[in-house]
Order: C-alpha cells, then sequence, then structure tokens
C-alpha cells in the first residue's frame, strides 16, 4: 500500500461489513462493544429473514453509495413486508440504522488502512479530529487535534465513532508531519476517567470511559 496517502477504504470498509454475522437482538445494548464488529443488528429485529433485508440494504449503501433517503426507501419495504413494529420514528430509527453502520465500516476501512505495516512504518502517529457535529461532546472537542502513538492503548477504547451520531475520525501523521504541527513528540493519552454504567439484563456495573457512549467504547 502506498504510504503517501490514504485512499478511500471503500474496499476494506465493504470487508468489514461482509463478514458480520446477523444476530438477532431485542435491544441496543444486547451485543457488547467488540460484539458488534463481528456482528449484525438492528434493535427489536428478531427473525433472520428481516435482518438478512436490512443488511442487504445496508451493504448496497456502503457498496453503491447510496443516500439515506433510499435506505428509508428500502426500509419502508422491509417493515411492510414483514409487517415488524418497531420503537422510534420512522426518521429517527432510519438514520440511527444507517449512519451507525456506514460510519462503523468506514471507520474500520480506515483502520485497515493505517495499520498496514508499511502506512505504520511510514505514519506511526495518530491525530484525533473532530467531526465538526453542530451539537459536539465537550471530551470529543477536547481530544481534537491530539497526536497519539498510534500503538498507545488509549486507541482501543477511543478510536471513533466514540458514540451514536459520532462523526469523528483519525489522521495517521508521520514524525514531520507532527512536527510541523509544533510538537515535538506525541502527546500523553488523556486520563479523563469512566463512570459505572449498570448492565441491564445482568445487573453488572461496568466502567465507560468518560466521553463515550456505552457499548461505543472499542476499536472497529
Amino acid at each position: 500500500m502506498a504510504t503517501e496517502a490514504l485512499d478511500l477504504p471503500f474496499e476494506e470498509a465493504i470487508a468489514f461489513f461482509r463478514q458480520k454475522v446477523r444476530i438477532p437482538t431485542r435491544r441496543w445494548d444486547d451485543l457488547w462493544q467488540h460484539a458488534h464488529a463481528r456482528g449484525f443488528m438492528v434493535a427489536g429485529a428478531m427473525r433472520d429473514g428481516l435482518l438478512a433485508d436490512f443488511q442487504a440494504a445496508i451493504a448496497k449503501a456502503i457498496e453503491q453509495g447510496t443516500t439515506l433517503e433510499e435506505f428509508r426507501k428500502d426500509f419502508d419495504r422491509i417493515v411492510a413486508a414483514h409487517g415488524w413494529s418497531y420503537n422510534g420514528g420512522r426518521n429517527w430509527r432510519t438514520k440511527v440504522i444507517w449512519q451507525t453502520n456506514l460510519t462503523t465500516a468506514y471507520s474500520a476501512g480506515r483502520y485497515a488502512q493505517m495499520t498496514d505495516p508499511d502506512v505504520l512504518k511510514a505514519r506511526p502517529f495518530w491525530q484525533y479530529r473532530h467531526g465538526g457535529s453542530r451539537d459536539p461532546r465537550p471530551h470529543h472537542l477536547s481530544w481534537d487535534g491530539l497526536v497519539v502513538r498510534a500503538d498507545d492503548p488509549w486507541w482501543a477504547t477511543h478510536y471513533p465513532p466514540n458514540g451514536w451520531g459520532c462523526s469523528c475520525w483519525v489522521k495517521p501523521l508521520s514524525e514531520r508531519q507532527m512536527r510541523a504541527l509544533g510538537k515535538a513528540s506525541p502527546d500523553p493519552a488523556p486520563q479523563d476517567g469512566s463512570r459505572p454504567y449498570v448492565d441491564r439484563q445482568t445487573g453488572d456495573v461496568l466502567a465507560v470511559p468518560e466521553g463515550i457512549d456505552p457499548v461505543w467504547a472499542y476499536s472497529v
């Protein structure tokens, strides 16, 4: 892979999404963190045929670059065909399904490119970039511009997206590029602490990093 420029990660994003296994779930947190990297779910979709149709519609969006409005047409057709009763408004629900799957697939594709050995050798530093949300999360803004070593454990929990609707991303940098930013060395990984989250199914109390939504503290 060339080390001077990274391509838009279409092939890698497609490969990431294609390897996902359909898993029926009742709630959005039935799968926890890393399980989302291998499983495809739509909360409340309990039948495999229904899930298969949703998976095919999302695959089309990723592979053909179709829009949210096109996915909404597919969503309406699938819901009608299966007689599925879902929670939430139609526009909100379709945006969550479409955006979550596309951003995670794109992010996974970019991760695959950036961890290519040749790329890592040339660009061993990763810069966290805020996605420009109109309603930014304070922690995400505080991380904007940070340059942390690519092999720092911080990325295992903070590689974006880091929540519902998060559009943050990562830019790989060479040492020369890092120094051009006025940095003589990479930044230390932030130590923002964590907060408790109670698993409603098991009652277990889990630690969720501050600034990250529950189930999102993992690297795709």
